[in-house]
């Protein structure tokens, strides 16, 4: 009775509320939209004022492994995880990525669609991929939806949207979707080549 707001953080929706459920009236922000976009992570100039004031310079390689993050119209965040294990340690290497299992990511990949195997070799290339997603997914549709990877993928930080675009003749928006940073194709790449061992 004395909660005003709060405040639930996740991946993905577990269901959608309904006027009949004691869950209703959310806000729900994705990705791409334009609230709280520099809340998510460290912006750029945050990044490198903590590198001076620790003596870091590698500036330009900090950026390829952890920068790429992109929340609405507000690109260049950084992953928090991974940049306070950088200025820790000083050392690049995969810090976020190898925080979990990664485990529904690779079954979706290795049991989807041929699609989407040929698509992740484009994505692991550093090609974009052009599609349709339901950024409003909910958990148990994701082995339902062909597209339902690439939502879980962006709404976990694992692709970034360069484009997005709607278009009016089908009343949807388009997506043009890439791997986020080094820190993740290489995630990627450790996943596919432990699946071949």
């Amino acid at each position: 009775p004395w909660l005003e707001r709060a405040v639930m953080t996740g991946i993905t929706r577990v269901s959608k509320e309904s006027i009949f459920s004691d869950l209703n009236h959310l806000e729900v922000v994705t990705t791409t939209a334009n609230k709280y976009t520099d809340c998510f992570g460290f912006t750029e100039e945050e990044v490198f004022a903590a590198m001076d004031e620790y003596g870091y310079t590698d500036k330009s390689l900090v950026k390829a492994w952890y920068d790429g993050f992109i929340f609405g119209e507000k690109a260049d965040i950084y992953n928090p995880w991974s940049i306070l294990n950088y200025l820790d340690k000083g050392t690049l290497k995969a810090y976020w990525a190898n925080t979990s299992s990664n485990s529904l990511i690779g079954k979706l990949i290795r049991e989807g669609e041929p699609e989407i195997k040929t698509v992740m070799e484009d994505l692991l290339e550093g090609k974009v991929f052009h599609t349709q997603l339901d950024e409003q997914i909910v958990y148990n549709q994701l082995d339902q939806n062909i597209s339902a990877i690439w939502s879980l993928l962006l709404a976990s930080g694992y692709l970034k949207v360069t484009k997005c675009t709607f278009d009016p003749e089908v009343g949807r928006w388009e997506y043009e979707l890439a791997l986020t940073n080094k820190e993740v194709r290489l995630m990627f790449e450790g996943m596919i080549a432990g699946w071949f061992s």
